[in-house]
């Protein structure tokens, strides 16, 4: 039950993140397209880190980190994935981008978590 509860989220959001890289061109459409699609890069991310902590129960700062550093190297897997679809591109500005997600997200779980 427990992969099923907490990995199964994990495998689903990794796949959601691999197919929106696997779109070409993907736009929103709206005027402000660039800042939107770089707060869904920071979104998706802190949604990923919050997935990854809750499924290894971080508690300790070594946890913490390890699950910050799978997110990050998803990101920059994705990024590399990006690179071979059409009219997209990788790119280490985003996964810096990505990255801040991840450590909002790492710190808020600390911070809440550093008394238990």
């Amino acid at each position: 039950m427990r992969i099923i509860k907490y990995w199964l989220p994990i495998i689903i959001w990794m796949g959601i993140i691999f197919y929106l890289s696997s779109i070409p061109g993907l736009q929103s459409g709206l005027d402000n397209d660039f800042i939107l699609r770089k707060i869904a890069h920071i979104m998706e991310y802190a949604i990923l880190t919050f997935l990854l902590l809750r499924a290894f129960n971080a508690k300790t700062t070594k946890k913490i980190l390890i699950t910050a550093l799978i997110s990050i190297a998803y990101a920059a897997s994705d990024e590399y994935h990006q690179s071979f679809v059409l009219n997209r591109h990788g790119s280490l500005i985003d996964v810096g981008i990505d990255s801040i997600g991840v450590f909002l997200t790492s710190i808020m779980w600390y911070i809440k978590n550093r008394n238990n």
